[in-house]
């Protein structure tokens, strides 16, 4: 069966591509009674775009009987995406904290195929049957669910399996398509934050002396050149919470849009709409309680404050910690986003 599918998707895809082509020519010229054919394959067209869906997703069912004996269920799988310095730490710390509920920190597995799909060049690669990520889609889709859902098997107990796990990727977020298309009955979080404050946090983290400096790859820069440091975090940004977004826009499953600013202003409401939206339990009095030990107040003074992982937690500290250059160039570069979410 799993071949069978496999070779239908193949012919699908490969008749939606050779419509692709003439509707191009038409577009080039192509003589008029092109475009009465073309009228007619649209409608076609459309129709195969939904099979293609569909026998994507029942491919990559295909691969999922062996976890789910083995007692790991895609569905549980709740995945937080956005960037690095989001609050994505201490939602994941929250959500872990309840019963039932296990947190997998950073697997990184979507830096591990994000990277090198999206941060190079592709577009013939991806027309080229010998590239590994290229043609056959359904195929390599579904040896990254075979890959994450095994990793799974071998890092969790049999009783953590069988509740939910919390999976924190920001730095993995750049595979976030990816990862929701080869798993689309997981749960996902798209955790936003004003990228301004973002930049200004991870400037302070990448310091000399400061908690990041030693694993941050342009660490260097924030102290001898803040400037480009700002701009290639400002790129970081627009582009892992972009691909994001892009999953987010894309999942048809459970999903929950999360500003940070509205998790700080009033904690347990979020926390309460994130648990609905994405049909989770929960007990009242239990989310309450975890609320109150995560908070800000609650975190000891002295792992708190400039240099180190918990620094303000006060949306619009921006104003003060960059500068009038570093803020133009932070909205020049992510104005895509932050036109959306924080405009003016």
């Amino acid at each position: 069966m799993p071949v069978f599918r496999s070779n239908t998707v193949f012919k699908l895809t490969r008749d939606v591509k050779a419509f692709l082509n003439l509707e191009g020519g038409v577009t080039r010229g192509t003589p008029p009674g092109a475009e009465q054919q073309i009228a007619e394959q649209r409608r076609i067209l459309e129709s195969k775009d939904r099979e293609i869906a569909r026998l994507r997703v029942e491919l990559l069912a295909d691969g999922a009987g062996t976890q789910k004996n083995a007692g790991i269920n895609p569905e549980n799988i709740v995945w937080i995406f956005g960037t690095a310095r989001v609050g994505s730490t201490w939602l994941a710390a929250m959500m872990s904290d309840l019963e039932g509920y296990t947190m997998w920190r950073e697997p990184r597995v979507g830096a591990l195929f994000g990277h090198y799909y999206y941060m190079r060049p592709r577009d013939e690669d991806s027309r080229d049957k010998h590239f590994i990520m290229g043609l056959n889609r359904e195929v390599w889709l579904r040896s990254i669910r075979s890959f994450t859902l095994d990793a799974a098997i071998a890092t969790f107990s049999e009783e953590e399996r069988n509740g939910y796990l919390v999976v924190k990727e920001p730095n993995g977020s750049i595979g976030a398509p990816l990862i929701m298309e080869a798993l689309p009955e997981s749960r996902m979080i798209f955790v936003v934050r004003d990228p301004r404050d973002v930049v200004a946090s991870g400037l302070d983290a990448a310091k000399e002396g400061n908690w990041a400096a030693k694993v941050m790859n342009n660490a260097a820069l924030a102290d001898k050149q803040p400037d480009a440091f700002v701009e290639e975090r400002a790129t970081h940004y627009l582009k892992f919470a972009g691909n994001a977004k892009r999953a987010y826009e894309a999942h048809e499953g459970h999903k929950a849009l999360v500003k940070y600013e509205d998790l700080k202003a009033d904690t347990f409401a979020v926390m309460k709409y994130i648990y609905s939206t994405l049909q989770m339990p929960f007990d009242p009095e239990d989310l309450a309680r975890v609320v109150e030990k995560r908070s800000w107040e609650n975190v000891p003074e002295h792992k708190k404050g400039e240099g180190k992982f918990y620094r303000k937690a006060s949306p619009g500290g921006w104003r003060e910690d960059l500068t009038e250059r570093q803020i133009e160039t932070v909205e020049r570069i992510t104005a895509p986003l932050l036109d959306e979410f924080y405009p003016a």
